[in-house]
C-alpha cells in the first residue's frame, strides 16, 4: 500500500521540514520530492505536511505516520537483506563526536549491528576536529560529527542547527566582567566558535574549565563554573540557555563524511544514519 520509496522522501522531509533541502539530500528534483509526498497523500487519504512559501509542517496525520513509516520502512530492509542473500562483512572505523552519545545514536548503531552481525565496529568518540585530522589521515572510513565552519561543504549534510550559550539555572553572566567559559580543549570545533565570537565582540572571557569530555563540561556547568556552548536542540537535562547580552554563535551543521576508500559496511551504516536522521535530534 506505502511505497518505501515514497516513505523515505517523507521522512527526509519531515526531517529537514524543507522541499528544497529533501531533494538535495536525496540527490532527487525538487518537483520529484513534492510527487512522492503528492502520491502517499493520495494513498493515505490524509494531507501529511501543511505547507506555504515560507515554512512546511507535519499535520498531525503527519505526525501519526512517522512512526509507522520507520517501521514499514525497517521491516522492508529487513526482508530485503534476508532475501538478497548477501551478508556484509569486513571491520568499519566509525567515528561519531561526542554530541551525539547523549541522542539515539545507540540505538542506530545497535540496529547496524543486529542487521550486520559479521561487520566488525570499531567506533571512535571524539571532539569533531579530531575526528576530521583522522579521517584525513586515513585512520577512520565514516564519521559524524560537525562541519568545521562556514564554506565547509564536505560531506553530506545530515541536520542543520543553531549554537547558544548554555549554564545552570540562575547563572547570570556580567557585561563587565570577563566570560567564564567551559570548553573543549583544541581542536574542538565549539571551543573554537565560542572564543571567535567573543573575539570579533570585543568581550573578554577567560578558561573557568576545560575538559575532554563532555560529560566533564556537563558536569562543571551544573555546579556553575561557567558558560558553555552547545547545540540547540541537544541541550542536556539541567542546563539552560544562558543570556546576558552574550554574542549569538550562529549555525552548525552536522555531516556525515567518508573516508577516501569507500566500503559497502561504511555504505550501510551511512544509509542507516540518514534513515534515522529525525532520532539524533532527540536525546535518549
Amino acid at each position: 500500500m506505502y511505497d518505501p520509496v515514497q516513505l523515505r522522501t517523507f521522512l527526509t522531509v519531515a526531517q529537514t521540514l524543507s522541499f528544497t533541502q529533501a531533494a538535495g539530500r536525496l540527490g532527487v528534483r525538487q518537483s520529484t520530492v513534492s510527487q512522492h509526498v503528492r502520491r502517499l497523500e493520495e494513498a493515505t487519504g490524509r494531507p501529511l505536511f501543511l505547507r506555504d512559501t515560507h515554512r512546511v509542517e507535519l499535520t498531525e496525520d503527519g505526525e501519526a505516520l512517522l512512526g509507522f513509516a520507520r517501521t514499514i520502512l525497517e521491516a522492508h530492509e529487513r526482508a530485503a537483506a534476508y532475501f538478497t542473500g548477501t551478508r556484509l562483512r569486513g571491520r568499519l572505523r566509525f567515528g561519531a563526536s561526542e554530541d551525539f552519545v547523549l541522542t539515539r545514536l545507540p540505538e542506530i548503531l545497535e540496529g547496524f549491528r543486529h542487521e550486520h552481525p559479521e561487520v566488525d565496529l570499531e567506533l571512535s568518540v571524539e571532539l569533531s576536529g579530531t575526528l576530521h585530522e583522522r579521517l584525513d589521515a586515513g585512520r577512520l572510513d565514516l564519521v559524524l560529527a560537525k562541519r568545521r565552519g562556514p564554506g565547509d561543504e564536505r560531506g553530506r549534510l545530515v541536520w542543520r542547527d543553531r549554537m547558544v550559550w548554555i549554564g545552570a539555572e540562575g547563572l547570570r553572566v556580567e557585561p563587565d566582567r570577563p566570560v567564564p567559559l567551559i570548553v573543549f580543549p583544541p581542536p574542538g570545533i565549539t571551543r573554537a566558535r565560542a572564543l571567535e565570537v567573543l573575539e570579533r565582540e570585543g568581550r573578554a572571557w577567560r578558561i573557568a574549565c576545560t575538559s575532554g569530555s563532555l560529560s566533564g563540561l556537563i558536569a562543571a556547568a551544573r555546579a556553575g563554573l561557567g558558560v558553555m556552548a552547545h547545540t540547540r536542540s541537544l541541550i542536556p537535562p539541567g542546563l539552560v540557555r544562558i543570556g546576558g547580552r552574550l554574542p549569538e554563535l550562529g549555525p552548525v551543521e552536522f555531516a556525515l563524511l567518508r573516508g577516501p576508500r569507500v566500503s559497502a559496511p561504511a555504505e550501510a551504516l551511512a544509509t542507516a544514519i540518514l534513515s534515522g536522521a529525525d532520532r539524533l535530534t532527540r536525546t535518549a
